[in-house]
């Protein structure tokens, strides 16, 4: 690894003799004679060219020596973190039995292997996710006579029906301009999967419902797995909840009231969703929740859920004696022109739970993945019965919690080790030994906190984790290899994200001091903030009483971080921090905190604004290319990220967007003789605000816009989006039923 070699003493052969020559009326006044034949002098020389040697070698510290002082001191350079992602499993083959992916299989992206973190048992089954959306009543003379069929049907009126129309979620997750489906916008917040059999299956419905759902058969004894990818890449403010810990209101974590729901059972309180499966009777089962790492839907993961073994002979769908009654009230949706449907699985949220966000993808047959690998076991060496003894591993970096050491000890008994984070609380008699994560080192005790290793016993590493870095950042359908599994195939519908390469020694080195005088604890301000700055991380602040619900600066006994991230290629201008960065930081404070402070961990709130910058060019300079870097130097000042902004540590938070201020900077330009107008706009509400924007305390602002041209310059923003519609009246009493409105078809 390469890094700049600071400087750590400058001083050179004159200078080191002109400081002792100096020294000499001060120590031996009675020394007289200065010259250069004078012996004394002579020997200053000589120790001033010595001197002078020493320093040069002083300041070539090679980077394995940097690396050792920092372990001495016990401040390792942070390892890197692990990229994730969701794929999903297609078994090529036929049979009686399904095919089974256990976890802990390997998939890989060219080189780069992930591991499968759930079993998978892969159904020939694909799903298709639908909401009902809310819709207006038809106009249209044709659409309305057989929208008011359907009312009358279903026995009801305007005033009791709340129309909706049918929105499905679109394969292609990944493609340009593709819209979320929202499922916050259904009338009944109910989100509403398909089941099917696959395109081609052989059989009718019955024979292949018969075949998932029979004695013995896949779905009676294995869960049926599902993944969601959520809208949670770029979550906000409100988004955020506070991070484990002391929880500041008990009824709010605690487990959530059952949702009963017309026409259904509540499911068991163990998810913050109720799942439920149709029934051939027209009633909805409760489907056991097995496995849930999406946070009730809010982020991306996957779902495993166990149909009603007890009543498997009833899931089906109901045959109607009435068409005009498909879609209505608490039916499933009638989702034409799509393969036959098996059964349906709905989801909604308990009371008091919030709403449910937007999905971008959701599949069946899913496992999450994390880029690491698996290493054999391995002889790492012997001991020698020494204090501090160091063994060094094959493969790194090592997942923390992976790693399993024995030790040969009495013999032939092989005697397992514990590998902990610290050897302070260890008594002389522990087994323990201390892994630095990051360069695969693993240290004994000195017998006082911890055992030494015996000399001449082997040690070996069972087994562990390694790997990390933004090598595990890989494009959507990237995994396509799926290793000792044969007949099944293997992709990613979404990218993998969150992978960071290792921290640099220079940042690990600039820590010292904050580490040195914080000891790993958070109590100022300063302490969160420089705890925060882990790998991908660009720029963490703290603010403290700061209270994000409520938008309150004075709560007593909480404290909100903000966290950049390193670099967004998407958002260049607005980076914002996503979920997996956010829960890893707010994961490394909560052990620190303090346990009466309420932590928050938050994204940056933006600001929009729009600049419009007239100026007159000096002659001689390329017009284009004054433009082009005053356009530059104004986003670049009005950046978040360091080494850019007024001071270079990004935008203040809470400083205002003045325009002056902005002319000093484009001022600064070589080629620019002067400024015709400079003028900033706040695009915040529905129409620009011409004049300086002032910022909340927590908020940076986000160019919108940015004009640059010759002359006098046009008005700053061109107008942001028109205001949302005024919310609907409120209800009545009565509970508004969900009714399909008729599309016009030819």
């Amino acid at each position: 690894m390469t890094v700049p070699f600071p400087v750590l003493d400058d001083r050179d052969y004159d200078q080191l003799l002109a400081e002792l020559r100096a020294r000499i009326p001060v120590y031996t006044p009675e020394w007289s004679d200065l010259g250069p034949s004078d012996p004394g002098i002579t020997l200053l020389e000589l120790v001033a060219h010595l001197g002078e040697t020493l320093l040069f070698r002083f300041n070539q510290i090679p980077d394995q020596t940097r690396l050792w002082l920092l372990r001495l001191l016990q401040v390792p350079p942070y390892p890197p973190r692990r990229a994730t992602g969701l794929v999903t499993f297609t078994a090529d083959r036929g049979g009686e039995e399904p095919a089974e992916v256990p976890q802990g299989s390997v998939v890989t992206a060219g080189s780069v292997p992930f591991r499968v973190g759930n079993d998978v048992t892969v159904l020939p089954v694909t799903v298709t996710a639908v909401v009902k959306g809310i819709a207006a009543f038809p106009t249209d003379p044709v659409l309305t006579d057989e929208f008011h069929r359907v009312l009358d049907a279903a026995g009801l009126d305007e005033d009791t029906a709340r129309p909706y129309e049918e929105l499905v979620l679109r394969p292609a997750p990944t493609a340009a301009g593709r819209e979320l489906l929202d499922v916050s916008s259904a009338v009944d917040r109910c989100l509403w999967l398909a089941v099917h059999a696959p395109e081609g299956a052989p059989g009718t419905v019955e024979d292949q419902l018969r075949a998932l759902l029979g004695p013995d058969r896949p779905l009676a004894r294995r869960p049926l797995v599902l993944g969601f990818g959520t809208a949670d890449e770029r979550p906000t403010i409100d988004d955020v909840d506070p991070c484990p810990g002391v929880d500041p209101d008990p009824g709010v974590a605690g487990l959530a009231p059952r949702a009963e729901r017309p026409g259904g059972t509540a499911d068991r309180v163990d998810s913050s969703l109720v799942w439920q499966v149709s029934s051939v009777t027209g009633a909805h089962l409760p489907v056991g929740v097995v496995r849930d790492t999406t946070d009730g839907l809010r982020r991306s993961g996957v779902v495993g859920l166990q149909l009603p073994p007890t009543r498997l002979a009833e899931v089906g769908v109901t045959e109607l004696d009435d068409p005009d009654m498909a879609g209505v009230g608490d039916a499933p949706p009638v989702l034409a022109g799509r393969p036959p449907v098996l059964f349906w699985l709905r989801a909604f949220p308990r009371q008091g739970v919030p709403e449910v966000g937007g999905l971008r993808w959701v599949g069946v047959n899913a496992a999450e993945i994390e880029q690491v690998a698996e290493a054999p076991a391995e002889l790492v060496g012997t001991g020698q019965g020494i204090s501090h003894q160091e063994l060094v591993l094959a493969s790194t970096p090592v997942v923390p919690g992976s790693l399993r050491v024995e030790v040969c000890e009495d013999g032939d008994q092989w005697i397992p080790w514990d590998v902990v984070e610290s050897l302070t609380a260890s008594s002389p008699g522990d087994r323990a030994l201390l892994l630095d994560p990051g360069a695969g080192r693993l240290e004994c005790g000195d017998s006082v906190r911890g055992r030494v290793l015996p000399a001449g016993a082997p040690v070996r590493a069972v087994g562990y984790r390694h790997g990390g870095g933004r090598q595990g950042n890989v494009t959507a359908a990237a995994v396509d290899r799926l290793v000792d599994v044969p007949g099944v195939t293997v992709t990613n519908p979404l990218p993998t994200a969150g992978g960071e390469e290792a921290e640099t020694l220079t940042r690990a080195l600039e820590r010292i001091p904050g580490e040195l005088s914080r000891h790993d604890r958070a109590v100022v301000p300063a302490d969160f903030r420089e705890l925060a700055t882990v790998p991908g991380v660009g720029r963490a602040e703290c603010l403290p009483r700061f209270h994000p619900p409520t938008r309150s600066t004075d709560a007593a006994g909480v404290v909100t971080v903000v966290v950049w991230p390193s670099e967004d290629p998407q958002h260049p201008d607005a980076p914002s921090a996503d979920a997996t960065l956010l829960r890893a930081v707010c994961s490394r404070l909560d052990e620190r905190r303090l346990v009466t402070t309420e932590l928050y961990v938050v994204p940056p709130t933006y600001h929009p604004v729009a600049v419009s910058v007239g100026l007159a060019v000096h002659r001689g300079y390329s017009e284009i290319g004054v433009r082009r870097w005053v356009e530059l130097v104004v986003r670049q000042y009005l950046s978040p990220l360091p080494p850019f902004g007024p001071e270079g540590r990004g935008w203040p938070l809470g400083r205002r967007v003045h325009g002056p201020e902005l002319e000093a900077a484009v001022l600064q330009v070589e080629g620019v003789e002067f400024i015709e107008e400079l003028l900033v706009a706040d695009l915040s509400g529905a129409v620009p605000v011409p004049g300086t924007v002032v910022l909340a305390g927590w908020e940076v602002p986000e160019l919108r816009e940015l004009t640059v041209v010759l002359g006098t310059p046009p008005p700053a923003g061109g107008g942001g989006p028109g205001p949302l519609p005024p919310a609907s009246p409120t209800a009545p009493a009565r509970v508004p039923v969900p009714v399909p409105v008729p599309r016009d078809e030819c």
